[in-house]
């Protein structure tokens, strides 16, 4: 029977875990100098190696002849854990065990010294889905153990732990695996399962997988179905992504506030089936990376999660200002955080689009600032330069300082009135400013009140 790739590589010694030798090298000291803790705590995102490592240390300590803290995987122990037929390591699932009847169960039956094995283990996953008396229960045994008793806990949400129980626990946090180091095992993997993977296409599962070595096996699984050679174009093509050359050309049309491109180039990704919402998702990733670039040029280049070379992300955020920057970030990422809700996401992320495009459909004060950014530049493209347009010009600015005053907009007013009553030049330009304006401050008024 077929078995998924994730599952038929999972590590069986600490030197093949992926990514956490901080945590390897401890566990393998202590084993090999006989100093192991009667309970432990493993923390960390999902698919860094929690469940794994809690697998090998439950040999290790049981392990008839290990090898520098390692288990041998050879003596009848090793064999009998590998195929988890020994009731001397028992797994529990706290999410569906979370009551105090099963921990009290546990209790009782922990007491009594292993059938067959050195220590008894009990790796308890998701411990965090505990109920609070089923924590109070675990809390005596979990503090004064048998010798032979050993507990190791694993969580992903290490906040809704008591500290009761981590102050009984030697805690261990597993950091996200970082792309190279999947990358690599990616490669490792698939030249022994016979997948034809590129160096590219491991590259781009490494980067989707978010630091978590299962979810990349997962993809790679997906993925080897897809004829020929299993390069980054296949990948996004089996996967419905569009690529960071297609998202590329999204932010442009974005930047360049070109409506009806984006919205063609849209409808052309989703004909030819790629996911709306993941296509929000790498737009928010590509904003965000040039966000970063623009407030921390200097060392912001390692935030970046190295998709796109620092030559496009400049490319596309020199000209324009962080304030904007920030509203496409937020509008892509509250967007998407609305489609799982959605019944027609399809239309939502066109008017999200319609929005980036042109900030003054928004309604709200972003709305404001990219309608007085636009009077702005104005001025500065103007054919006369005089002190009244100097003037009018820091009138603009102290309005968008206090533009939800009414009377300072009364006094902005008054101050424009006056330089149009003293123009030569440029009287129709500044009458037009000055009805803009006006409108624009009757809307802040509005939205004020």
């Amino acid at each position: 029977m077929y078995q998924a790739l994730y599952r038929k590589w999972r590590p069986k010694v600490f030197s093949e875990v992926v990514g956490q030798e901080h945590i390897t090298d401890t566990l393998r000291r202590q084993v090999a100098e006989g100093h192991t803790a009667h309970a432990y705590l493993f923390t960390g995102t999902r698919g860094t190696g929690k469940t794994t490592c809690a697998r090998i240390l439950a040999k290790a300590v049981n392990c008839l002849s290990p090898v520098d803290g390692e288990p041998c995987g050879r003596c009848e122990a090793c064999r009998a854990v590998d195929a988890g037929t020994t009731l001397d390591i028992t797994e529990l699932d706290a999410a569906s065990n979370n009551g105090v009847d099963q921990v009290r169960a546990l209790r009782e039956e922990a007491v009594y010294t292993p059938a067959v094995l050195k220590k008894r283990v009990y790796i308890i996953d998701e411990v965090h889905m505990l109920s609070t008396p089923a924590f109070n229960a675990l809390l005596k045994i979990l503090e004064e153990p048998p010798e032979h008793l050993m507990f190791i806990l694993a969580t992903t949400e290490l906040h809704k732990v008591p500290a009761t129980i981590l102050s009984r626990c030697q805690r261990f946090s597993f950091k996200r695996i970082l792309p190279r180091d999947m990358e690599r095992q990616l490669l490792h993997i698939a030249q022994a399962e016979k997948i034809d993977l590129t160096a590219d296409g491991a590259e781009i599962l490494s980067r989707m997988a978010g630091g978590a070595l299962r979810d990349a096996l997962s993809l790679l699984d997906q993925c080897r179905v897809a004829e020929g050679q299993l390069t980054s174009r296949a990948v996004l093509d089996v996967l419905g992504l569009a690529g960071s050359v297609q998202t590329q050309q999204m932010m442009r049309c974005i930047l360049d506030r070109r409506t009806p491109d984006a919205l063609l180039l849209l409808d052309q990704l989703y004909r030819s089936g790629k996911d709306v919402s993941a296509l929000l998702g790498e737009l928010s990733d590509l904003a965000r990376e040039m966000t970063i670039l623009k407030a921390a040029p200097e060392g912001g280049s390692a935030l970046l999660s190295g998709l796109y070379d620092t030559k496009t992300l400049t490319g596309l955020s020199g000209n324009v200002s962080m304030q904007r920057l920030l509203y496409l970030t937020e509008t892509l990422q509250g967007t998407r955080a609305a489609l799982p809700d959605s019944f027609q996401p399809r239309t939502d992320v066109e008017l999200c689009l319609l929005r980036l495009c042109d900030e003054s459909l928004c309604g709200d004060l972003t709305a404001l600032s990219a309608r007085l950014d636009r009077v702005e530049a104005n001025f500065f493209f103007a054919d006369t330069f005089n002190n009244n347009l100097v003037s009018v010009n820091c009138c603009l600015k102290s309005f968008r300082i206090f533009h939800l005053y009414r009377m300072r907009i009364s006094k902005v007013q008054g101050q424009l009135l006056a330089c149009l009553s003293s123009s030569v030049t440029n009287t129709v330009y500044f009458k037009n400013l000055l009805i803009t304006l006006s409108n624009t401050m009757d809307h802040v008024v509005d939205q004020g009140s």
